[in-house]
């Protein structure tokens, strides 16, 4: 199947059939285009033109459409639909994207939503899903999955799943509780297929099943999910009784927002924003870590202030003072980008101690590698003891940089910050500054000023 591409010429002619109100080319024109395309046409038409076409089209697609719009499109659309034809919209989806966009209302015309809703028990569901933290599993799960009893037996168990299944778009496990609603275990399609009608389940299920508390934070979940290879897993409450799944496009989800909110960190932007943001929006952003950035400059300027008589008898030692800088950053934040993979992909094992005596011993390794060359380049143009002074810097600023690009994002990991907002500005000025001070009071010590 070809993908699909929205072309001006496509676009062009939506907004023309829109302009002339051509309702049946419209819906024939989309009927087989999948809701995150239409989504993606939906987020480039106007107000006007967007609402009316998620009027025109059948709930049961308008309602995925919904769930794959841009925030503040989906916002503006929502504002112009009555409550009733929301709840139209809303008795289409399962019953966690229809807790999101219900979270997203306005809180005066949220109970007459509900209200509105035909299917009372999935009023209930979105209603009982509300009242879980949104960065929670509870927050995160479905209420749609099918389950089975132990004391069934295979023919009884076999009736249900067929009523259940109904409501649910994809079975990826069959869950086992018992009487009290406890999860107990999975069933095995295999073992439900080859067993005699009159077995009781307790006798075929498998008792190990993964599962997560409703209080798990989405990026625990998401771990345990990549780490055991689960398509779905069952969500617990506090005495244990199942209470919903969570499926792997909701992770997705999840580990995408988690790395553009980690790149956004280590970019210096303190806050989760969007390219077509407001300027204010944007620069409220930026403007810490830029201030950040400033202080760190000012810091360095002081400090080579505090050094002006060797730069007077050594000029030269200033047209170094950007490589040992950069050096210094680059290194820090190679560090800290390791350090900060690692412990979201939850590879970081061992002490501290450990982990900052390997690398040091790399950061070694590089400096004196590095070192040589630079040594070799100065020594060249200059005098020995000017390349002997930066070459040795070098290797001291290289170490000192890969010890705090490790450390602080351990460190912070360990007081539950997340380690993400120690890479980019944040290891770069600082090791801006150290690198700095290092340098001259070296250079400072070889050269005997």
């Amino acid at each position: 199947m070809t993908p699909f591409k929205l072309t001006p010429e496509l676009l062009t002619e939506i907004e023309q059939l829109i302009a002339n109100h051509k309702e049946t080319h419209l819906v024939s024109l989309l009927e087989d285009v999948h809701y995150a395309d239409v989504a993606e046409i939906v987020n480039e038409l106007n107000e006007e033109e967007a609402t009316y076409l998620i009027k025109i089209l059948d709930s049961d697609k308008t309602s995925d459409v919904l769930t794959e719009l841009d925030d503040d499109v989906r916002e503006i659309i929502l504002s112009n639909l009555s409550t009733k034809e929301i709840a139209e919209e809303i008795d289409e989806l399962d019953t966690d994207d229809a807790a999101d966009i219900v979270a997203e209302l306005p809180i005066e015309i949220v109970q007459e939503v509900i209200s509105e809703l035909e299917d009372k028990e999935h009023a209930k569901d979105i209603v009982e899903l509300l009242r879980y933290d949104e960065n929670s599993a509870g927050g995160l799960m479905a209420k749609e999955l099918v389950k089975v009893k132990e004391n069934w037996n295979v023919l009884t168990c076999v009736k249900e799943m067929r009523q259940q299944a109904e409501n649910v778009t994809r079975v990826h496990s069959i869950y086992v509780v018992d009487d009290d609603e406890k999860l107990m275990g999975r069933l095995s399609l295999k073992d439900l297929l080859t067993t005699s009608t009159k077995t009781h389940i307790r006798e075929v299920y498998i008792p190990k099943v993964d599962s997560v508390s409703v209080n798990e934070k989405p990026e625990e979940v998401a771990k345990i999910m990549s780490k055991y290879d689960l398509e779905a897993i069952p969500v617990v409450d506090e005495i244990g009784r199942l209470v919903g799944r969570i499926t792997i496009d909701d992770i997705v989800d999840v580990i995408k927002e988690e790395a553009e909110k980690d790149y956004q960190m280590a970019a210096g932007i303190s806050q989760d924003v969007e390219a077509d943001d407001s300027i204010w929006e944007l620069t409220r952003a930026r403007l810490p870590w830029l201030i950040l950035g400033l202080l760190g400059g000012l810091g360095a300027a002081i400090i080579m202030g505090s050094f002006e008589t060797i730069i007077e008898t050594y000029t030269i030692i200033l047209f170094f003072t950007p490589l040992i800088a950069a050096m210094a950053g680059n290194v820090g934040v190679q560090s800290s980008a390791i350090i900060v993979q690692g412990l979201a992909n939850d590879d970081i094992k061992g002490s501290i101690s450990n982990r900052l005596w390997k690398e040091m011993l790399l950061a070694l390794l590089n400096g004196i590698i590095l070192a040589m060359l630079l040594f070799l380049f100065t020594w060249w143009y200059q005098d020995f003891r000017i390349a002997l002074a930066v070459s040795i810097s070098l290797i001291v600023v290289i170490i000192v940089a890969g010890i705090i690009g490790t450390f602080i994002p351990l460190f912070l990991d360990k007081r539950g910050i997340d380690p993400a907002i120690a890479t980019g500005p944040f290891i770069t000025t600082s090791n801006d500054i150290f690198g700095i001070l290092i340098y001259f009071w070296i250079s400072k010590l070889i050269l005997g000023i």
